[in-house]
């Protein structure tokens, strides 16, 4: 289920030349029930320059039988390296939604890497350790965040104008709504 939310207007950090539109960081909140609910992803479908995926290592780490960190989100393309820093064997797997794979047994010290080639959220679980649990949400856009311990975000750069944003965090339901960036107020996200 989905929960649309009204047109809301954002911060404006001018960041342009006269050779490029305008962008505008975009900051926000995300609370429920009137408290903050860090490890929330907040992305917009903004126009973006034609670019490749970042080049740049994304890790979920595997310590302390957990994984590291717990809400992860990356652009449809992204590999990410899943490294075992623990004592004992994992398996990292996620057959639901999103991407689909099974990393097979693996020690200490070794390093498996997915690509994640689709949109959408993919729950990773270890089937030698039932507790361990963690979420990566790929996105088509290079605008996204994830909210602090705060429930606080900033999303760098977004170009100004009218963009959908949705919003979405473990046990909640994805909402979204329209995001006016560049009109001087922030995006207060509420499930």
């Amino acid at each position: 289920m989905r929960t649309f939310i009204p047109l809301v207007a954002v911060g404006l950090s001018l960041a342009g030349s006269p050779f490029t539109s305008a962008l505008a960081d975009v900051t926000g909140t995300t609370t429920a029930e009137g408290r903050a609910q860090p490890q929330s992803i907040v992305w917009i479908d903004a126009p973006a320059p034609a670019s490749p995926v970042p080049a740049g290592k994304v890790v979920l780490d595997q310590r302390n039988l957990d994984f590291v960190p717990h809400v992860l989100v990356v652009r449809v393309g992204t590999v990410v390296d899943f490294p075992n820093h623990d004592r004992v064997f994992h398996n990292v797997f996620s057959f639901h939604d999103g991407k689909r794979f099974d990393l097979g047994l693996y020690p200490v010290g070794a390093v498996r890497r997915v690509r994640f080639d689709r949109a959408g959220v993919s729950r990773i679980l270890c089937n030698i350790h039932p507790g361990m649990a963690a979420y990566v949400m790929a996105v088509e856009t290079p605008y996204f965040a994830v909210s602090d311990a705060s429930g606080r975000f900033t999303i760098p750069d977004v170009p100004v104008g009218i963009h959908a944003f949705h919003a979405w965090r473990p046990g909640r339901d994805e909402i979204s709504g329209v995001v006016n960036v560049g009109s001087g107020a922030s995006l207060d996200v509420r499930w």
